[in-house]
């Protein structure tokens, strides 16, 4: 057997064994079905911070409604796309195996709304007339009545509180914005950062934390906000320039926030609730001034965090009740009120966790008693011309211009931010902004993106209708039989691959000019 064939069999076999993991660890207690205690296992991608107050919360809940302990068994293999991955892989091997898939864990919790979407989606082993079908989640029999009456309307901006289809609903609403350390800006010469392009100021080179999008869907979503609200071109040349000032790349979301707020990283790209939680710990230890975080007006996007209930779930009853908890009063109240101070026998014990309900009713009777005065409602707006296909480039573009070559990209950027020529006093500095004939040329390199193949010939990626094509014909396998790639690869792979060789070439053509 080949290398490469021994690799594609041992990966999504330790996949499933990790998504086996809970069931392993929680023998100290096997599961149990009695009437004296309830279980149940949970994926999330929460931090410890969260985990710990809906763990607490749940319990005492639990034992009032329904008379039982509860406990909850977490299992953290990493952010929403990681734990998709398992998952999926998951699936796959039980029908490979002709078993029933699911059976090893309850629920996935937290994350954002478009992994849910593919949790969703139905999966396929096998070819016809012989082909099995299975899902990672399935759907729940809420009431529309009841869902009415949860949720309201079904909208945020344009984002679905809930699916449709009842297979996940939204139990908080995330912002996306940036986290920053005012003691490195002010050493740096900076003030406060109040939109993204801020973070694209030369000055910052190698002060910048940020999350590879391939292991985040909620980094993605922050990402493709920028690119829906600022435009494709904008978009990239922020996101290209923040990810040449970067220190790290990290692989989850909660990192950013603690490289900055260590004083690693002076800013970077955060979900709402991981800025807000550091920046009132630090407060709270004596230091009110520090760490700060905004979300970019008009630059950001409201998404819902969801629940979903896993196929075949060993503990389906109390995991149903953990999903109704999380939309009760006394789930929504963990997310915004004040620790030990809330209205009575709400409230997180210990944690302030600083995140927004999805509840419209909750925000309306409750909105004085939250940390964060904000209705995220009022905030949301929904994205004029959105592109539906600019998401799925993310992931691999991130990849091919940065996370695979940051050495050569970090080369190329220390060659035009040091050219005599580059503007010092500027945050965003493009060609249009300079007149020197060889900056001007490096920076049009270092922002110029590459094409894809078709059966009719080279595809740019500078439009709505190219990135269209080359997303059904690479990414959807619409040009399969056009054999535009190994057969034996996977065409994003392929795309990463070739853009990859394509920044390398711009990076080193960079280098090379400022030498001359």
């Amino acid at each position: 057997m080949s290398a490469s064939a021994i690799k594609a069999c041992v990966l999504p076999l330790c996949l499933v064994a990790l998504a086996a993991l809970p069931v392993v660890l929680s023998q100290r207690a096997p599961i149990s079905r009695d009437t004296a205690r309830a279980e149940v296992i949970i994926y999330t991608p929460h931090n410890e911070q969260i985990r710990r107050e809906f763990a607490d919360g749940f319990a005492k809940w639990h034992a009032a409604k329904y008379g039982q302990t509860a406990e909850v068994i977490w299992n953290t293999p990493g952010g929403t796309s990681e734990i998709r991955k398992m998952l999926e892989a998951n699936v796959i091997a039980a029908l490979r195996n002709g078993v029933p898939v699911g059976g090893n864990a309850d629920l996935v919790f937290g994350g954002g709304s478009y992994e849910y979407t593919q949790f969703k989606k139905e999966l396929s082993y096998g070819v016809e007339p012989d082909v099995r079908k299975g899902r990672i989640v399935e759907q729940v029999p809420f009431e529309q009545s009841a869902l009415d009456a949860i949720y309201g309307e079904n909208k945020v901006g344009d984002a679905t509180l809930y699916d449709p289809d009842r297979y996940w609903f939204g139990t908080a609403l995330s912002g996306f914005g940036i986290v920053y350390n005012r003691k490195c800006l002010r050493t740096l010469g900076l003030e406060d950062p109040t939109h993204w392009e801020d973070l694209t100021d030369a000055r910052l080179r190698g002060w910048i934390t940020l999350v590879n999008p391939s292991q985040s869907g909620s980094v993605t979503t922050a990402f493709e906000a920028i690119l829906q609200r600022l435009g494709w071109d904008r978009g990239w040349q922020i996101i290209r320039r923040m990810a040449a000032n970067s220190r790290s790349i990290a692989s989850s979301a909660p990192k950013v926030p603690l490289d900055v707020v260590a004083g690693d990283a002076a800013a970077g790209p955060s979900i709402d609730f991981y800025g807000r939680f550091e920046e009132q710990a630090v407060a709270d230890a004596g230091d009110p001034d520090r760490i700060g975080y905004i979300d970019p007006k008009g630059e950001t996007v409201i998404d819902p965090d969801p629940i979903a209930l896993l196929a075949n779930a060993p503990h389906r009853a109390t995991a149903l009740h953990f999903i109704e908890f999380c939309l009760s009063d006394e789930g929504q109240a963990l997310w915004q009120f004040a620790a030990r101070h809330g209205a009575p026998g709400l409230g997180p014990e210990e944690f302030e966790l600083r995140r927004m309900p999805v509840r419209r009713d909750f925000i309306a009777r409750m909105l004085p008693q939250f940390r964060d005065k904000v209705d995220p409602f009022l905030l949301a707006s929904a994205v004029e011309n959105p592109d539906p296909n600019a998401r799925a480039f993310i992931p691999i573009l991130f990849s091919a211009l940065c996370a695979d070559r940051r050495a050569s990209l970090h080369a190329a950027w220390k060659a035009i931010t040091e050219h005599p020529a580059y503007p010092k006093d500027h945050a965003l500095v493009t060609a249009a902004d300079v007149t020197d004939p060889t900056l001007h040329a490096m920076l049009l390199a270092f922002d110029a993106m590459p094409t894809a193949q078709s059966p009719d010939g080279a595809i740019a990626l500078d439009s709505p209708k190219g990135r269209a094509a080359i997303r059904d014909g690479w990414l959807k396998s619409k040009w399969k039989s056009a054999k535009l790639w190994d057969v034996n690869s996977a065409p994003a792979e392929e795309l990463r691959r070739a853009w990859g060789e394509f920044f390398e070439g711009q990076y080193t053509a960079i280098v090379e000019a400022s030498a001359q």
